[in-house]
């Protein structure tokens, strides 16, 4: 069933998909991380999701 009220769709981007990703290792980082916590690689990514309209 897919969420539709925009506040729990805030919710939902805030806790799951908001978060880089390392494209080394693939450990998940906060969304303001310049490095990777695990590998200290510089190379992330914004996780792949749905986007806000």
């Amino acid at each position: 069933m897919p969420i539709t009220d925009p506040v729990k769709l805030q919710i939902v981007y805030n806790r799951v998909l908001n978060k880089k990703v390392c494209r080394k290792c693939g450990a998940l980082n906060p969304p303001t991380a310049t490095k990777c916590r695990r590998c200290k690689s510089k190379n992330l990514r914004p996780k792949k999701g749905f986007k806000l309209k």
